[in-house]
């Protein structure tokens, strides 16, 4: 399991759309399927109910979604941390409900 294909499945399943969710992240809506099947069978569990017109969380979807959130959560806040104890200061905006993504700005911080 990587954390990329955690990433996809978030942007999936608050999408609700392979087709914006692949453009989210940008990668091709075919890829991004395979990225999702790939845990899908790795655990035997389906995580989506598809039909053409729409996709939706299963129950147990539902359960890594939140777990996916917290663990992308942990790794952001870990290196935060990490830089924050390096005496780097990094701020993460992120923009909501048109999946235009995020955008990142860094400085350094001197210590005195």
């Amino acid at each position: 399991m990587e954390l990329r294909q955690l990433s996809y499945f978030v942007a999936v399943a608050e999408e609700l759309h392979f087709g914006r969710a692949a453009a989210r992240g940008h990668i091709a809506q075919p890829a991004l399927s395979c990225q999702i099947q790939s845990p899908e069978k790795e655990r035997g569990v389906q995580l989506f109910h598809r039909s053409t017109p729409r996709v939706e969380l299963t129950r147990a979807g539902a359960v890594y979604y939140d777990r996916c959130v917290r663990i992308l959560g942990d790794v952001d806040l870990s290196a935060e941390m990490v830089r924050s104890a390096a005496g780097k200061v990094h701020f993460t905006f992120f923009t909501r409900g048109d999946g235009c993504g995020k955008s990142r700005m860094e400085g350094q911080v001197r210590r005195g």
